[in-house]
């Protein structure tokens, strides 16, 4: 079920990606490449950073057939949407909570340690979304208001809760995917955020 999960992000993600670059006017090489880092970006630098080689889809080939798929149907989808906003996040809330997973899921069959787990889900889930708003000259969504990289938190940690209390596959899938999507659609409905550091030099000058 874990590599259905992944089918599903990656095509999530690159969709998403995809309609970034719509956003912002880009050529089709353009929509492709944002597609791409978008849909396994996250997946790439996870790998580097616990050295898991060689990087996951340069084995799958399959992977950037995907991507490139995904995003150049976006391309004719899109202009039979409305509310491309809506689809937007929906799509990018589906990439970080199934890449979160998959990115704890990596970092267990390698052997690390909890918090190491942790942090290669939250790696996995939020870096795909991070190099593609830094491409489109976006400040990165995880850095903004709504909750964001503390969704992929509270599904890594739900992930690791349900497996060590033993739970099947498909009841761990399931809630890590329930909690996590109503978690961000909730934050993005309520502006629901975590407290804002706000620093001036002014103020202490």
């Amino acid at each position: 079920m874990l590599t259905s999960v992944y089918m599903i992000a990656i095509t999530a993600e690159a969709m998403s990606g995809a309609l970034a670059a719509g956003r912002r006017n880009m050529d089709l090489f353009g929509v492709v490449v944002i597609a791409f880092f978008t849909a396994l970006g996250g997946g790439t630098v996870r790998d580097i950073l616990l050295g898991n080689f060689p990087v996951t889809w340069t084995q799958h080939p399959q992977y950037i057939y995907m991507t490139i798929t995904g995003g150049l149907a976006t391309i004719v989808i899109a202009r039979f949407m409305r509310r491309l906003h809506q689809l937007f996040l929906v799509l990018d809330a589906i990439g970080l909570v199934a890449f979160t997973v998959i990115g704890c899921n990596v970092a267990l069959g390698l052997g690390y340690d909890t918090v190491v787990v942790v942090m290669a889900g939250i790696t996995t889930g939020i870096f795909g979304g991070i190099i593609r708003d830094l491409l489109c000259n976006r400040t990165p969504q995880v850095l903004r208001h709504e909750l964001y990289a503390s969704v992929s938190l509270v599904v890594a940690l739900l992930y690791l809760e349900l497996l060590d209390r033993g739970a099947s596959e498909n009841i761990t899938l399931l809630a890590a995917f329930s909690v996590g999507l109503l978690l961000r659609m909730a934050a993005i409905r309520w502006k629901l955020s975590l407290p804002v550091f706000s620093y001036s030099k002014a103020r202490w000058s």
